[in-house]
C-alpha cells in the first residue's frame, strides 16, 4: 500500500484543499483524493507540483507501507 502524506504537509503549512489546488493548478478533486488517500493513480506533473509547493522530495510525500500479516485464530 502507498500512503500519501499530503495531509501532514497541509497541516504543517495550515493550508486547505482549495489553497493547494489554487497554488498548484491541480484539480480540487485530485487534491481531495490525495488528501483522503483514495487516489488510485497520480500523474507525474501533479506529484512535481506538490513537491515544488511543499519543498519536499517524492519519498517524503509518498511512503510504501508493507501489508500487515494476517493473524491466525
Amino acid at each position: 500500500m502507498i500512503r500519501c502524506h499530503l495531509s501532514l504537509f497541509m497541516g504543517r503549512d495550515k493550508l486547505r484543499i482549495s489553497d493547494v489546488a489554487k497554488r498548484t493548478g491541480l484539480n480540487r478533486s485530485t487534491v481531495t483524493a490525495l488528501y483522503n488517500e483514495t487516489a488510485t493513480r497520480v500523474d507525474l506533473p501533479a506529484i512535481e507540483s506538490l513537491c515544488t509547493l511543499f519543498q519536499c522530495q517524492v519519498g517524503e510525500l509518498f511512503e510504501i507501507v508493507p501489508p500487515k500479516p494476517e493473524v491466525s485464530p
